[in-house]
């Protein structure tokens, strides 16, 4: 005997999510088919009489989508399907609280968002959409880290010091080479002329705009697990209470503990970004992201740069990548010390003096760019009961839930990757979890960039995370002189990495040093995610001449050698 469960599924956004769900389904001991219709926002399931529904919710939970049994009677409005509320988790949320003792209807949830960043926003405006009252809580500038002092400014810092290294430096022969004149100030305030554009247009004006949600100015703490106190600048406290708590504090430049370094003008990346002049001599402390992305934009807009590393660069990325990219950037001059510590600092009222013990370096400036710390200090969460890792990090799950059941987290001050459009993912599925969901995030196949040039684009697992993990794989690496666009741009610097399991093919991770690289990444993620052999990739069809098209001569090496090839073959 048999029966049917009719399921309805959110979060779909293609005819891939489709194939997803149903394989999801179909992998459940017991069903006999199932059916996923992508319009409708729908799954239709025949399973054994012993199977039970909850499995299949969890089926389709497990990759990432809200899922919600459907009572025969209950349908989707072809109004609804349109507009696509019939596939929002907060669709079902009105049904979902009805039928929890206590929570009442979903209008009248209370929630509070400590921080403003993009995790935040995120959560605030699907919360509203719920029917949520949102009360967002800041003390500083509103739009957090992304917006202000990180990814938007130095991308248009480094984007300017690519083009000015460019006019001197590029290989076309019948093109004149000009040392560029740099005007820092007028940079300077284009950049935060765009960064303020950007501030207004999706932070400023969202708040300006959306009556349910409330902006607070000032410092929260929690009182309690349902209770936080907002300290106003003049001293004055409110407290707010909240069926539901979001915590999306960000991060601050960690200055390490160097004697002598309290007191001196150090740079962190914030001063740095907005530095009106340019280091004669600019001493990094520093070799992640932050550290080599700077320095190598320093370097090229005129300052003489020295880089020191604690072991070497992108550590924690495949050795190869650290290796090639200390190559790139020693040929464009930067003197790099790999396994360097700092002894001491002093700073004589002009320069820096940098104790290394084996010698003392003299410069200008110095920048600080050895990672970031939560900004978890002084929120109470020891009264909340929320648990956080050596770091003072919140520790989530991947529903983005904390120790305590109804507050959530979300973006750089917790255990999740550090990257902005992760804590956006994070808030918005925390705001649906916190609505009535249960809607993870996947990271397995989280694309990452390093701004420099060439860039580092990385996804998945490397040679050596595999192997840890007990997967039997191989991995092949193509060096760019094989990859028809980069001979055509002079510029074969780098080379693309592959790796995946043996014998079935499937890929598992790519690691990628070259120009373009973070546009070349998202297609690797891509054939992660849907679980894609190199066989496969190298049957696809890619533009010729792109750079991505590297991804197919590279998963062409497992099985021919692509010297041998014509150009385009297939």
């Amino acid at each position: 005997m048999t029966q049917s469960f009719d399921l309805l599924v959110s979060g779909m956004t293609c005819d891939q999510c489709v194939r997803t769900i149903q394989s999801a389904l179909d992998d459940v001991k017991g069903v006999v088919r199932s059916a996923v219709s992508y319009r409708d926002g729908k799954a239709t399931v025949e399973a054994e009489d012993a199977v039970d529904g909850a499995a299949l919710i969890q089926a389709v939970r497990a990759k990432g989508y809200g899922a919600d049994l459907l009572d025969h009677n209950d349908t989707i409005s072809a109004k609804q399907r349109e507009s696509g509320t019939g596939r929002s988790v907060a669709g079902v949320v009105k049904r979902f609280f009805s039928s929890k003792p206590g929570i009442g209807d979903s209008q009248a949830l209370k929630v509070v968002l400590i921080g403003s960043g993009s995790g935040a926003f995120a959560a605030a405006i699907e919360a509203a959409n719920g029917g949520a009252t949102v009360t967002m809580v800041e003390s500083g500038t509103l739009g957090g880290t992304c917006v202000n002092i990180g990814c938007v400014p130095s991308k248009i810092m480094i984007r300017a010091a690519q083009l000015a290294h460019q006019q001197s430096h590029h290989p076309f022969a019948g093109l004149g080479k000009l040392a560029p004149r740099i005007d820092r100030p007028a940079l300077v305030a284009q950049q935060q002329a765009r960064v303020d554009e950007l501030r207004h247009a999706k932070y400023e004006n969202i708040i300006e705009s959306n009556p349910a949600i409330n902006l607070v100015r000032g410092r929260a703490q929690f009182v309690d697990a349902h209770s936080v106190e907002v300290t106003r600048a003049d001293g004055r406290t409110e407290r707010l209470r909240a069926d539901r708590v979001l915590i999306a504090v960000g991060r601050s430049p960690n200055v390490s503990d160097v004697a002598g370094l309290a007191g001196t003008p150090f740079w962190t990346s914030t001063e740095a970004l907005v530095a009106e002049h340019l280091p004669e001599h600019l001493i990094v402390q520093g070799a992640s992201v932050v550290a080599v992305e700077l320095a190598q934009a320093f370097l090229r807009l005129g300052s003489r740069v020295t880089l020191l590393a604690r072991s070497t660069l992108l550590s924690k990325e495949d050795p190869a990548i650290g290796a090639g990219l200390q190559a790139a950037l020693e040929a464009e001059g930067m003197r790099i010390l790999l396994h360097t510590t700092i002894k001491g600092v002093r700073h004589d009222g002009g320069s820096f003096r940098v104790d290394l013990g084996a010698e003392t370096l003299t410069g200008d400036h110095l920048l600080v760019a050895t990672g970031r710390r939560p900004n978890t200090r002084g929120l109470g969460l020891d009264r909340a009961g929320v648990a956080t890792d050596k770091e003072g990090a919140v520790i989530i799950d991947e529903h983005m839930r904390t120790s305590v059941s109804h507050i959530y987290a979300a973006g750089d001050c917790t255990n999740q990757p550090q990257y902005v459009y992760v804590a956006a993912a994070a808030g918005t599925r925390a705001a649906l979890n916190m609505l009535g969901g249960d809607v993870a995030l996947d990271l397995s196949s989280m694309p990452a960039v390093v701004f420099t040039d060439p860039q580092v684009a990385t996804v998945g697992l490397t040679e050596a995370e595999s192997r840890k993990r007990g997967l039997a794989v191989e991995a092949r690496t193509l060096t760019l002189d094989n990859v028809p666009r980069a001979l055509a741009n002079f510029d074969t610097t780098g080379f693309i990495k592959l790796v995946a399991e043996q014998g079935a093919g499937r890929l598992v991770g790519a690691q990628i040093l070259s120009a373009e690289a973070g546009e070349m990444i998202q297609s690797a993620a891509l054939a992660i995610r849907n679980r894609m052999t190199v066989n496969e990739i190298a049957e696809q069809l890619f533009p010729y001449l792109t750079m991505v098209e590297g991804l197919k001569l590279c998963a062409q090496t497992f099985f021919k050698d692509v010297k041998q090839l014509s150009c385009c073959a297939g």
